[in-house]
C-alpha cells in the first residue's frame, strides 16, 4: 500500500481552494485527467481525496458505507439549515427517521401523485404564452416546489408563499459556494452574507411553522411526509425542531434536484434539434390529454432524454465522505477524518466509462455500456436518495407536459456558465424563448 497519491500543489492555509473556488467543474476534470482514479490535495484546511473510479464509488458508497460519515464540516455548515434531517443525520436515528418516513415514498403512493404532479405541470404550460421569454430555472423551480409541497406537506402555498420560498433559495446557495474565504472567516461572524444567509433560514422557518400550523388544525390522517411526522411528534417519538429539519430538508432538497434536471434537460433539447424532434414525436404518440402513470412504461426517450442530462449536468456534481477509520483506496492509505470526494461530474464525464462522453445521446441509455457505479446522480448505497423514484417520475410528468405543447429555445447562444453550490446552477439563469408547437 502507498502512502499517498498524487495531487495538485497547495497553497499555505486555503489549499487548492482557490482554483477550485474559480471553476470547480474544470478543477475535477482536470484532477482526474493529471492523476487517475485517486488524487489528493486540500480544500482550505481539509486533506481531501478525491476517487474517481466507479469502483472506488463503490466501495465507498456500497461495500463499505459503515465506515465513511457524512463529512462533519459539511454537516457544521449546513446544520442551521436544515439540522437533523435525513440529509445529515447518522447511525441508528438516520435508520429510524428513513424508516418512519419510507411510506411517503412508496411506489404505490407515488403512483397516486402522478396525476396531481402533471395537473400542476399543466397549470405551469398553461400560463405560457407564444414568443415570450422565461427564465426555466425559475419556472421548473416554481413547479416542483408545487408539487413537492403538495405531494409530502399535503398543502399548498400559493403564489405569494411560493415566491417567498424562491426569493430565499439565492441566499442559501450563496452561502454554499466555493470560496477560499471560508477557509479563515469562521461562520459566526456577523460578515452581510452571513447575516442574508440566517435571515433566509428565519424566513423559511416562518413559512414552514405557517404551514404546520395549517395542517395541524386540519387533522393528521394523511398519508404525506408531514402528517406522519406529525402523529410521530404527537405520540413522543420526535420532537418540534425534528418536524422542522424534516420539513427544511424536503422542501428545499426536495425541489431542488429536480428542478434543475428539467432545466438542463430543456437546455440540451434547444441545443439538439433531433432529439427535440424524437421527444415530441413519442410523447404525440403516447399521450392522449395529460400524462399520466400509465404511460412512464411508454415515455422511454422521455426518460433517456432526463438520464442523460443527470449524466451531462448532475444537479449533485460532488459528494463528500469522512472516513470514521484509516482505510485503502486504490492502494493508498486514506487516513481517518480526512475528506473522500466522490465527484459525478468527472466520472460522469470520464471517456473510460462513456462513449464520446461530451455528447448529448440520449440514446446511449437504450443498451447502456458504462461500468457500474459510474452513473449515480441519486448516490449509491444505503444512503442513496430515499426521493429518487419520486423525482424521475416527476419530471417525467413534467417534461412530457412541456413536450405536448412547447418547443423552447435558449436566448444565449453562448456557452453555457455554471455555479457550484449545493447543486449545480446555470450561472445566469435559463431564459429561453417559449413557441407553440
Amino acid at each position: 500500500m502507498q502512502p499517498k497519491p498524487p495531487g495538485p500543489n497547495n497553497f499555505p492555509v486555503v489549499g487548492t481552494t482557490p482554483y477550485y473556488s474559480r471553476d470547480p467543474f474544470r478543477f475535477m476534470s482536470a484532477v482526474r485527467d493529471a492523476y487517475g482514479d485517486v488524487a489528493t490535495f486540500d480544500l482550505g484546511p481539509q486533506e481531501t481525496y478525491m476517487v474517481s473510479s466507479p469502483k472506488l464509488v463503490q466501495q465507498v458508497l456500497v461495500a463499505e458505507p459503515d465506515r465513511f460519515r457524512k463529512p462533519k464540516f459539511q454537516s457544521d455548515a449546513m446544520e442551521d439549515l436544515l439540522g437533523n434531517g435525513l440529509l445529515l443525520s447518522e447511525g441508528t436515528f438516520w435508520q429510524e427517521m428513513r424508516q418512519l418516513a419510507q411510506p411517503a415514498f412508496a411506489p404505490e403512493r407515488i403512483n397516486e401523485l402522478t396525476e396531481m404532479m402533471a395537473t400542476r405541470a399543466e397549470h405551469l404550460v398553461d400560463g405560457w404564452s407564444h414568443g415570450e421569454v422565461r427564465d426555466m430555472e425559475v419556472e421548473m423551480a416554481t413547479v416542483t416546489v408545487e408539487i413537492i409541497v403538495d405531494a409530502m406537506f399535503g398543502t399548498e402555498l400559493g403564489p405569494e408563499r411560493t415566491r417567498t420560498v424562491q426569493e430565499n433559495l439565492e441566499p442559501l446557495g450563496r452561502r454554499f459556494e466555493p470560496d477560499p474565504r471560508r477557509a479563515v472567516v469562521p461562520d459566526w461572524l456577523p460578515t452581510a452574507e452571513n447575516r442574508q444567509y440566517h435571515a433566509a433560514i428565519e424566513t423559511l422557518e416562518g413559512v414552514i411553522d405557517d404551514v404546520v400550523a395549517e395542517r395541524t388544525a386540519e387533522g393528521l390522517d394523511g398519508d404525506d411526509l408531514l402528517s406522519i411526522l406529525l402523529r410521530a411528534r404527537d405520540d413522543g417519538q420526535i420532537d418540534d425542531k425534528q418536524v422542522r429539519d424534516e420539513a427544511m430538508t424536503m422542501l428545499l432538497a426536495g425541489h431542488d434536484t429536480t428542478a434543475l434536471t428539467l432545466t438542463y434537460a430543456l437546455y440540451l433539447l434547444s441545443e439538439n434539434p433531433e432529439a427535440e424532434r424524437r421527444l415530441h414525436e413519442e410523447v404525440d404518440d403516447v399521450v392522449e390529454g395529460k400524462p399520466g402513470m400509465g404511460d412512464i412504461p411508454q415515455l422511454e426517450y422521455t426518460r433517456w432524454v432526463l438520464d442523460e442530462a443527470m449524466r451531462l449536468y448532475p444537479p449533485v456534481y460532488t459528494m463528500f465522505r469522512q472516513p470514521t477509520e484509516d482505510v485503502e483506496l486504490g492502494g493508498y492509505a486514506v487516513p481517518e477524518g480526512s475528506l473522500v470526494m466522490l465527484p459525478q461530474w468527472a466520472v460522469h464525464r470520464d471517456p473510460e466509462n462513456f462513449e464520446d462522453p461530451e455528447t448529448f445521446r440520449p440514446e446511449r441509455w437504450e443498451s447502456p455500456s458504462n461500468p457500474q457505479f459510474s452513473y449515480f446522480p441519486f448516490g449509491a448505497g444505503p444512503r442513496s436518495c430515499i426521493g429518487k423514484r419520486f423525482s424521475l417520475v416527476e419530471a417525467t410528468m413534467v417534461l412530457a407536459s412541456i413536450a405536448d405543447q412547447w418547443t423552447l429555445d435558449r436566448v444565449d447562444d453562448g456557452p453555457l456558465d455554471l455555479r457550484g453550490s449545493l447543486t449545480m446552477h446555470p450561472a445566469d439563469g435559463m431564459e429561453m424563448r417559449i413557441e407553440r408547437r
